[in-house]
């Protein structure tokens, strides 16, 4: 059974589910201790290893998962082997795939030395993701942007290891272009650059040579991916802001990577054309960043790289939007304390929102400033970390349900995330093949699932409320993602430093 076809069951399947975990076997044990962030910011990395595609090296270890879709690009002639899948299925969407490059890369750049001895596990991340990219940027003009017919491996409960889903490669080019795509494709390198540039410095030239291609190329020929592919990406990882943040964020990047302001006129273009767009919303300003929207994060990231009004008054906007005594709150708090903002994958916003948070609030700390709020109301950065580390603690358990989202982490976890290779056995226990349908049963058990996907950050409460129901058939309470994980490497590696 699909991801996309299940989620109509959620709300009919909790009484099931409910009655069913009292006679399970359960990884609940009385109270939660405190937060272990050198634990979670070890585990959050190794489920990267989880989400690999393609030929997995010797160091791998998460040793249920084996190689995978070593012929993917075979239909276009290129060898796209390798990347990431992006959550519970088996396709390689590259537009979200590359947010997740650059906020590893971001992750890196920023916390660097408080990664410590987890440094060298976040470069083998990133380097996964960003190989893959190199692969699917190589020819001029050109993005292989995704990899998987969607609607079949969505039709299908299988592994990656043995799926017969077709594997079809689709691309963006010059008559069919993605600015969206190729923005976030050059942020993503251009990011990587500059995270590899002390430890690999020739990798991270062939990058931010590859970076300046590949935005020169979404500059150049401008469109959405979203009208050039169709129903192909969309309703899977449509692009509803437009193309304009990621062009600005592609940009902002390669200002910061070549230690330059030559992509300045495309930065203040990009910006103007979102504010126009804002202006034009009946319903106002709303914050957000994730795959599809970088607004927030070009004020930071601008922000922190330099000085400027314009941009100063929008990240105090932004930030202050955030706070929970804020006459100015664009996001709601469950009663648990968790910023709600979603009802899809609410826990990419807490995991996203908090990550910039501390990115700000680092930087007002290191120029001596503080943040204006409400009408002059001076609010100090340690406000702002304050909250950042509450939504982090929330996440390992401390909350009304007792509950770590992160899989494997402390006493009790979600044990039924919707996820194919975790539900399904491994090829250690079960080396025959298994068909497109053969799935179904497991999907479908009340059991736990039979692997552990250590490290996995599920989408969590999405309704407002502190509730959450470990089903398979909610995919946006318990489907894991690559992006949702990426900017909690960061934060963990921070808290683990300094509490």
């Amino acid at each position: 059974m699909a991801a996309k076809r299940v989620m109509f069951s959620c709300v009919f399947s909790m009484l099931v589910a409910l009655t069913a975990a009292a006679t399970m076997p359960s990884a609940v044990a009385d109270g939660e201790p405190p937060p272990d962030y050198a634990d979670a910011l070890s585990k959050c990395l190794l489920f990267y290893e989880g989400q690999r595609s393609g030929k997995l090296p010797p160091t791998q270890r998460l040793t249920w998962r084996k190689d995978s879709a070593l012929n993917d690009g075979q239909d276009a002639g290129v060898d796209l082997a390798g990347g990431y899948y992006d959550a519970g299925d088996n396709v390689k969407f590259g537009f979200p795939m590359a947010y997740t490059g650059t906020l590893l890369a971001w992750s890196i750049i920023e916390f660097s030395e408080e990664l410590g001895p987890e440094l060298a596990h976040a470069h083998e991340a990133l380097r996964w993701l960003t190989d893959y990219l190199l692969k699917a940027t190589a020819q001029p003009n050109r993005i292989f942007v995704q990899v998987g017919d969607p609607y079949s491996d969505h039709n299908c409960w299988e592994r990656p290891e043995d799926m017969d889903t077709l594997r079809t490669t689709y691309q963006v080019n010059d008559t069919h272009p993605g600015s969206e795509v190729a923005g976030e494709t050059a942020a993503a390198l251009a990011a990587a650059s500059i995270a590899f540039r002390s430890s690999d410095p020739a990798y991270a030239d062939e990058l931010l040579s590859r970076a300046e291609t590949v935005y020169n190329f979404g500059h150049t020929y401008q469109g959405s991916y979203g009208t050039s592919l169709g129903k192909w990406v969309c309703p899977f990882y449509c692009d509803y802001s437009g193309y304009q943040d990621e062009l600005s964020w592609g940009a902002a990047w390669l200002n910061r990577a070549t230690n330059s302001s030559q992509y300045q006129n495309h930065i203040v273009h990009g910006i103007q054309q979102m504010q126009m767009k804002t202006q034009l919303d009946d319903t106002g300003r709303e914050w957000f960043f994730g795959w599809d929207n970088k607004e927030a994060g070009i004020y930071i990231l601008l922000e922190t790289q330099k000085n400027d009004s314009e941009n100063s008054r929008l990240a105090e906007e932004f930030v202050c939007s955030l706070l929970p005594q804020s006459l100015s709150k664009s996001v709601e708090y469950t009663p648990g304390g968790l910023i709600y903002n979603t009802q899809g994958c609410n826990m990419q916003d807490v995991t996203g929102f908090s990550f910039l948070l501390l990115v700000y609030a680092r930087h007002i700390i290191n120029v001596g400033g503080t943040i204006t709020c409400d009408n002059n109301v001076q609010v100090p950065p340690s406000a702002l970390i304050d909250v950042a580390r509450s939504q982090v603690k929330y996440l390992l358990g401390d909350n009304p349900n007792n509950m770590s989202y992160m899989v494997g982490y402390g006493a009790k976890f979600p044990q039924m995330i919707h996820h194919r290779g975790s539900t399904l056995p491994s090829m250690d226990t079960h080396p025959e093949r298994m068909f497109c349908r053969d799935g179904e049963p497991y999907f479908n058990t009340t059991a736990p699932n039979l692997n552990l996907l250590i490290g996995a950050v599920v989408g969590g409460p999405n309704d407002g409320t502190d509730n959450f129901l470990d089903s398979r058939y909610c995919p946006n309470q318990t489907e894991p993602t690559t992006y949702v994980n990426a900017p909690l490497v960061g934060l963990l590696a921070y808290f683990n430093k300094h509490g």
